[in-house]
């Protein structure tokens, strides 16, 4: 009975699994991806385990749950409780925070609430008056945000020498509205055709912000073979206008366009501290609320242990913030604040409060599934990570994890490698027990990198073309920071979490070029696939740059969703669904019918099945138990109509080519130039085990990402173009690192410059420069600690990474 036994698993591409592993030990899930480890360790292991808790359930309770469906399989033995923590896919609103996902909030609001000094004749308060997220804490200037998104006369002017004729107000509308606010203003009596700033101040303030919408009779300028009668025309400030298309509009393009007009500042009530004055005026060892979840946790701790309460509730409290402030702390989180935003977080930051919160629920005899605890850890973070994870287990749990980190992988007491390779030619067992059998097994493209030569994609040393140089760097914790970087090489940029490297590439450098571009050119192919608030600030303001006039494009590839909706896939995102639509066009079928390409997409009427609109399921409501998917009863999940399903290339629907796999896909369309080079380029970085139809929100941000380089790839490639790239081998077996390896490297031999953001070892060993940040995290890091070859960089004296790096480079 210390095993649990699974039989005939058949999840996705599982073919009949059988398999056992034993309990109350640390066992590991390998394979690459794509080959079945998530669909053994979430989709069959955990999701049988859900199964059986919620029978014991009343159905009113269980549609409360987030359920995951019972699983495939024919028989599971031996199996406890089970608490899955999976990788975050959803990105956390901007109000979620450090102290939300660990609970530390919580506590220092009832800590305030119950102990706190309060004003003389000042009322007690409960502890929602010290949370910006309820109506009796927030600033009531800024809702709790802390931020006031604005327009002001130079956003909305950027050229005060034209005239409102010539456009001066540039974040009005093309077309009619524009000519329409600006028809309404001659009518009203104000001079369209005077320079912007020869206007009188009290003229300018009324057109952009006047609260007033004044109906006028508007009697147009006659245009050439145009008869336009008079109309009743409603005039609206620039600035209602900015802040009700951003707030209403549904197009991206449009939200995208308007936020260039809005400047973000800290709220003048609260000095973005996000509370009411009477909340801010509660004290606790001489601090706001406020400044205690500004600081850093290890220093809040010491504030708290300063002061040690001996009785009333803060002698209960305290006690408790301290022993979970503690716990972050040793897992290296001690530079992260509680107030820090959960969005600002890595995948590896949040994963490890998630983990530190588990353990504090004190739990045993259960199974904990993980989903690559490591990925995005530096591997001097990767340590404690192993230290909580043996905590865990020594608490009388079972720990089952998907990992690729051989870090992790060779401190597990029992390993199953799945395989051998993804999608179709995946889903086997190649092997269960201690990690050491694995060494015997052929085909396991785990055991190669486990017991072989350490992999690194070697490349001729390149040289620098040139360089480009920022100074002035002031951003979270880069202070006053000069940083070069070589162009027309490899250069990886390091460091432990909370060091620097996503702020200095992915924020300063990427705004410091593309604001270049877009001054130079009106063509800067820029990725633009966000339109946040959160992301309004411009990281460039301040930054001195020096090169950026030997780069012509700058592509950002990160780790965003390609799509915010199951309509968006992966053939629709990079353009190859068009080329296939094509082809079944020019069927003779189609051309006797008349349907044309628009036929063929689910998107639009015509072609696609009305009774579910071309999603292929359709949603369920259940009285007492949670809604839930079914396929379409009419298309059973086809997504079209049975007219355009009659319609058939090589003897397939364009149903069945969407359930295809790019490797499938690649043999059936090889004679079809548009898609064929799509599908090498998507095999070329590894996704060929991947659906054409999967849709966007299906997909880990590590197969957006390298989804979003594959359309890049298969572009005609122009110009000297940066590519920026944050952790792009995260959540990747060593094998998959390889393949996207070289596709980076054969960018650099084709002139271009790469810059990623990296933990992994094999790609920083393989760089032709390495930029190391630290030599900690936050207050104790941005700082540059080491910058040159990767051999040089590995013996420099207080560099984090230095010692695994030389480790690595030691066992090539």
């Amino acid at each position: 009975m210390g095993f649990v036994r699974v039989r005939g698993a058949r999840e996705h591409n599982l073919r009949g699994v059988d398999v056992e592993f034993p309990r109350d030990e640390l066992v590991v899930v390998t394979g690459v991806s794509g080959s079945g480890k998530s669909s053994l360790a979430f989709g069959t292991v955990y999701a049988e385990a859900q199964r059986r808790y919620l029978e014991s359930v009343s159905p009113y309770a269980r549609r409360l749950l987030n359920q995951v469906g019972a699983p495939k399989v024919d028989e599971i033995t031996g199996l406890p409780p089970a608490v899955a923590l999976g990788q975050q896919r959803a990105v956390p609103g901007s109000r979620s925070s450090v102290g939300t996902v660990t609970t530390l909030s919580n506590l220092l609001r009832m800590l305030y609430s119950r102990a706190g000094d309060y004003p003389p004749e000042a009322p007690r308060v409960d502890s929602d008056a010290f949370s910006p997220n309820t109506p009796a804490g927030a600033c009531p200037e800024c809702q709790g945000q802390g931020l006031l998104h604005r327009v002001t006369e130079e956003s909305l002017v950027p050229d005060p020498s034209l005239s409102i004729r010539d456009r001066a107000i540039a974040a009005w509308p093309g077309a009619w509205l524009g000519k329409n606010f600006r028809d309404i203003l001659v009518t009203l009596g104000y001079d369209v055709d005077r320079p912007w700033s020869q206007l009188s101040q009290q003229d300018r303030d009324w057109i952009l912000f006047t609260d007033e919408q004044p109906v006028v009779t508007v009697h147009p300028e006659r245009e050439v073979g145009r008869i336009q009668r008079p109309y009743q025309g409603r005039y609206q400030s620039a600035e209602r206008y900015v802040l009700h298309t951003f707030a209403t509009s549904k197009s991206l393009p449009i939200r995208q366009r308007m936020r260039r007009f809005l400047r973000t500042s800290p709220c003048p009530v609260c000095q973005g501290r996000r509370l009411r004055p009477s909340s801010l005026a509660v004290a606790y060892a001489g601090l706001s609320i406020a400044d205690m979840a500004a600081l850093p946790l290890r220093d809040l701790g010491g504030v708290l242990r300063d002061r040690p309460p001996t009785e009333g509730p803060a002698a209960t409290i305290v006690p408790d913030l301290l022993a979970r402030i503690d716990l972050l702390v040793e897992l290296g989180l001690g530079y992260l604040s509680v107030d820090r935003a959960t969005p600002t977080l890595s995948a590896g930051e949040l994963q490890r409060l998630r983990l530190a919160t588990q353990l504090r629920s004190g739990l045993f005899g259960v199974v904990y599934v993980l989903d690559e605890p490591s990925a995005g850890l530096h591997p001097a973070d990767t340590e404690p990570l192993l230290t909580l994870l043996a905590r865990l287990r020594a608490a009388g749990n079972s720990l089952l994890l998907v990992e690729h980190d051989l870090q992790v992988i060779r401190t597990a007491a029992w390993l199953i490698d799945v395989g051998p390779g993804a999608g179709g030619h995946g889903g086997e067992v190649l092997y269960s027990g201690p990690v050491d059998g694995l060494a015997a097994v052929e085909g396991s493209a785990t055991a190669r990198f486990l017991f072989g030569s350490q992999s690194v994609v070697d490349t001729p040393p390149r040289k620098p073309s040139g360089w480009l140089e920022l100074s002035g760097v002031d951003r979270h914790n880069l202070r006053d920071l000069t940083a070069a970087f070589p162009l027309g090489v490899f250069t990886a940029v390091t460091g432990v979490s909370g060091s620097g490297k996503s702020t200095l590439v992915s924020q300063v450098l990427a705004d410091v070029v593309a604001a270049s571009l877009r001054s130079d050119t009106d063509e800067a192919d820029v990725a633009e696939d966000d339109d946040s608030l959160e992301e309004s600030v411009d990281a460039s303001v301040g930054v001195t740059a020096a090169g950026v006039e030997q780069l012509d494009r700058l592509v950002r590839v990160d780790q965003r969703p390609i799509g915010r909706t199951p309509r968006s896939n992966l053939a629709t995102y990079t353009g190859l669904f068009d080329a296939v639509r094509k082809v079944f066009a020019g069927t003779p079928l189609a051309k006797e019918r008349g349907y044309t390409a628009g036929r063929f997409s689910f998107n639009v009427a015509g072609g696609r099945c009305e009774t579910c609109q071309g999603e292929g399921f359709v949603a369920v409501e259940l009285l007492f138990l949670p809604g839930t998917y079914q396929p379409c009863p009419t298309c059973r999940g086809a997504r079209y109509n049975a007219e355009t399903l009659e319609v058939t290339y090589r003897d397939r629907t364009i149903a069945d080519v969407l359930d295809l796999t790019v490797d499938d896909a690649a043999e059936f369309l090889a004679d079809v130039p548009a898609a064929a080079r799509s599908l090498r380029v998507l095999r070329d970085v590894g996704l060929g085990y991947l659906h054409l139809g999967q849709p966007a929100t299906e997909l880990s941000g590590g197969e957006a990402q390298r989804i979003k380089l594959a359309a890049e790839l298969q572009r005609g490639r122009r110009g000297r173009t940066l590519y920026l790239l944050d952790e792009p081998t995260t959540g990747l077996h060593p094998a998959d690192v390889e393949v996207l390896t070289r596709q980076l490297h054969g960018l650099v031999d084709q002139g271009h410059t790469v810059i990623v953001v990296e933990h992994d070892l094999a790609v920083i060993a393989g760089a032709d420069w390495v930029l190391d940040l630290g030599p900690g995290g936050g207050s104790d890091g941005g700082r540059i600690v080491a910058a040159g070859p990767p051999a040089e960089v590995a013996t420099a004296p207080g560099s984090r990474t230095a010692p695994y790096l030389a480790a690595y480079l030691a066992a090539r």
